[in-house]
This record gives C-alpha cells, sequence and structure tokens, in this order.
C-alpha cells in the first residue's frame, strides 16, 4: 500500500537507479543516506531546506509521485504534479458548463456547506454529550442549516457558512478548556496557539486532498463553492469544506486536551504579531493526523472497511458520479 512520506531533515534528495535517498549534510565528513522505497510512495511533504534536480523530477513524474512544499514556517507554498495520465475531455466540458450553471454551481456549493455544517453539530453534539455547554450554540448552527436551501446565491451562501464558523469557534473556548476566550478566525498570520494548530491542520488536509484529486479526472481548478483562483486549486478547497471538523478540528481537540501540543509547540513570527508551528509541533501534528487518515471505518454503502484518506477520494469520485448524470451529488456525512 502506498503512503505518504513527510521529510523535516534538510539536505539533498536524489534519485539512485530506481530508489530514493535523502542525503543528509556533512557530519564529521560523512553525510548520511536514507532510502525512500519508491514503490510505497504516494506523496511526499517536504518541510526541510532541501536540494533536488530535473533528473530527481523526472523520476517522481515517472512514477507518479507527488511533492508538497512549505516554507520554514509550515506555510504551504506549492506542489509538483506529474503530467496527469487520467483525463477525460468530456468530463473537463461538463465540469466547466457545472460551474457555468447558476443553478447547478449552487446545488453542488449548498451540498458542500451541509456536510460542513453537519460536522460542526456532529462534533458540538458529541462534546454536548460529555457535559460541555454547548446548547446555545448548537441552535444557532441548526438555525443556520434550515437556512442553506433557502440561500439564493453563493455569495448568500459563504456568508451563511461564515456564520456558522463564527458560533462554532467560540466552542473551542469550553471544549478545550481554554485559560482566555477563542474570539474569531485570524489567518494571515495566525494571531494565537489555536489559529496556527487550525491554519497548518487545514493546510494538510488541503493538500491531502489535492493528492486524491489527482488520480480522479477531475480539473482541481474548477470548484463550485469558492471562486475558482490562478494561485490554488478551489476543488480541493471545496472538498476540504466537509471534512475539516472531521479531521482538522477533532485532531485539534485531542491533541490540545491530551497535552500532546501545548503552548512550548509554538513561536513567534518575527515583527508579524503572529506565531506559527515549530518542527517539533508539526512532527507531532503529521504523526497523529497520518494515522487518523489511515484509521478505518465499515463503510455502509461498500460493506467494508474505508481509511479517512479513501472517503477522501470516494467524495471526488462522487462528484464524478453527479457531473456524468449517474448519480446527484450528496455530500459525506459521517455515521459513526
Amino acid at each position: 500500500m502506498s503512503e505518504t512520506y513527510y521529510i523535516f531533515r534538510n539536505g539533498r534528495l536524489r534519485r539512485k537507479h530506481n530508489t530514493l535517498y535523502l542525503e543528509s549534510p556533512p557530519n564529521n565528513g560523512d553525510s548520511q543516506k536514507y532510502p525512500l522505497p519508491v514503490e510505497n510512495v504516494r506523496d511526499i511533504y517536504l518541510f526541510g531546506e532541501l536540494d533536488l534536480n530535473t533528473k530527481l523530477l523526472r523520476f517522481l513524474g515517472q512514477r507518479q509521485i507527488t511533492a508538497h512544499c512549505f516554507n520554514y514556517y509550515g506555510y504551504y507554498v506549492g506542489s509538483f504534479f506529474p503530467r496527469k495520465r487520467n483525463v477525460s475531455g468530456d468530463l473537463l466540458i461538463r465540469q466547466v458548463q457545472a460551474f457555468l450553471s447558476s443553478s447547478r454551481r449552487l446545488h453542488l456549493a449548498r451540498q458542500f456547506v451541509k456536510g460542513a455544517c453537519y460536522h460542526l453539530l456532529h462534533n458540538l453534539r458529541y462534546y454536548q454529550n460529555r457535559r460541555k455547554s454547548l446548547a446555545e450554540i448548537i441552535s444557532t448552527i441548526e438555525a443556520l442549516t434550515d437556512q442553506i436551501e433557502m440561500t439564493p446565491d453563493i455569495p448568500s451562501l459563504m456568508g451563511l457558512e461564515g456564520r456558522a464558523r463564527d458560533a462554532y469557534y467560540q466552542a473551542f473556548t469550553t471544549i478545550m478548556n481554554l485559560p482566555e476566550p477563542f474570539e474569531k478566525r485570524v489567518r494571515r498570520p495566525p494571531n494565537n496557539p489555536i489559529n496556527a494548530l487550525i491554519s497548518f491542520g487545514n493546510t494538510m488536509l488541503y493538500t491531502a486532498v489535492l493528492t486524491e484529486l489527482y488520480v480522479t479526472q477531475l480539473d482541481p481548478t474548477i470548484s463550485y463553492l469558492h471562486e475558482p483562483s490562478t494561485r490554488r486549486f478551489s476543488l480541493a478547497l471545496d472538498l476540504a469544506e466537509v471534512f475539516k471538523p472531521l479531521i482538522v478540528d477533532r485532531l485539534i481537540f485531542r491533541l490540545w486536551n491530551k497535552r500532546m501540543i501545548t503552548d512550548k509547540h509554538f513561536e513567534p513570527i518575527g515583527k508579524a504579531q503572529g506565531v506559527y508551528l515549530n518542527e517539533e509541533g508539526r512532527k507531532i501534528w503529521v504523526r497523529e493526523f497520518e494515522k487518523q487518515l489511515s484509521e478505518t471505518v465499515q463503510h455502509r454503502k461498500l460493506k467494508r472497511s474505508v481509511s479517512y484518506r479513501r472517503l477522501l477520494r470516494l467524495e471526488a469520485y462522487k462528484l464524478v458520479r453527479h457531473l456524468l448524470d449517474i448519480e446527484p451529488y450528496e455530500s459525506f456525512k459521517a455515521w459513526w
């Protein structure tokens, strides 16, 4: 089974015969080599300062291996994607047609928001059942969820989702037993450890969805809830929206409440009045994130165990079936 590799070391990533090697800087005259069995590599996350060349990129392309790059602060800066082999002109036309039709685009956008709100409530009810006082926030989000079908356009829908998430973030103080209230979501840069965790977690999920989209025939630049952009694969944002509460937020709550990540895992960003998750914190996050994506559930329709990572790909396939007029798309909703 293919695996994801996370590289935090500095050095050179190179090909030797049919194997990838990470060569660390010389120590007492000798450099260390760490082999990566290429047959088992799905994608690579590059967090360290690494040198590589076009010979390596050609090799990654031949092996259909994606590489995601991050800067010193753990911010996503871009991806290397091999030449796409699984392409379909017919599906591309259908994707564009669905985007250009205001009613069809709005239907898909509503489904993404429905899935997101369902999982917001799913998390809140879980903690309410553990004696957290969240009834008022739950009531607010339930009322907003009931209005999704009445939203007349994408901006109104985005506004509704924003209000739901603002209400949801108010629950973080209670769920995480924070000494000071978590007031609002701040992104560029994150202004406190909780915002830094959310930003890093959302980025990791975005790249995971992007890897899964790559193996389908979908074009990741054509989206329905988020506006297509020249600087991002916005369809990955659409699909990630459904899974953020289920994967990212649950992981944040667990890591924080179990004291696996604490204040010592954050550092200030120069003079920008922001904070970022340091290398030790990122290592803890990606280890637990990978465990989460590898965890399996019994799928109701398929009647077999599937991993969380597989659920991301299945969601993309559901969108393909919708665009091909096989089955209307309904966003994923966890049943466990």
